[in-house]
This record gives structure tokens, sequence and C-alpha cells, in this order.
């Protein structure tokens, strides 16, 4: 009974771990993206003056 529960908090940890990569990765991607969309912003409006 032992080694089973074991077990279980193995997988349990292994699937947390994959879900907070994968909030790190898609948190990197939005923070990218967010900023090469000021980047075209401040670029357009120092054209723009």
């Amino acid at each position: 009974m032992r080694s089973t529960r074991a077990a279980t908090a193995v997988e349990y940890g292994l699937i947390l771990a994959l879900v907070f990569l994968a909030a790190v990765v898609a948190v990197s991607n939005v923070a990218n993206s967010t900023g090469n969309m000021w980047g075209k912003v401040s670029t357009a409006a120092d054209a723009n003056m």
C-alpha cells in the first residue's frame, strides 16, 4: 500500500511540474509579444512626431 501512495505522489508532482512549466512558457510568450507590440507603437509614435 505504501509504494502506491509514493507512486501517486510522484505522478502528481510530475503533473504539477508540467503545468508549472506550461504556465511559465505561456507567460514568457505573452511578455515577448507585448514587448514587441509596444516597440512597434514606440517606433510609430517616433516616426509621426
